[in-house]
């Protein structure tokens, strides 16, 4: 099984979203653009903007727990290229 970091932005609340899944991420995007409570449910509009993928759960969630660390809408939108 593959686990993916990926990176979604919201042009409607101008937001960036970083996480994780094992899930295919077509899937979890969907999840995120249903209506739901949590960050993600208040906005429908989210779109990958970036991801990479791991063979490793432990790994991935290393990752995903490093860019939700730089805490930086500026390296977050770099690494997504969205500058």
């Amino acid at each position: 099984m593959d686990f993916t970091v990926y990176i979604i932005y919201s042009e409607l609340i101008d937001k960036f979203y970083v996480g994780f899944t094992g899930n295919p991420i077509e899937n979890r995007i969907k999840k995120h653009n249903s209506n739901h409570k949590g960050f993600t449910g208040r906005s429908n509009d989210w779109r990958l903007v970036y991801h990479e993928n791991f063979k490793e759960k432990s790994i991935a969630m290393a990752r995903e727990k490093e860019i939700k660390s730089w805490k930086s809408r500026k390296r977050i939108s770099e690494l997504a290229q969205l500058v």
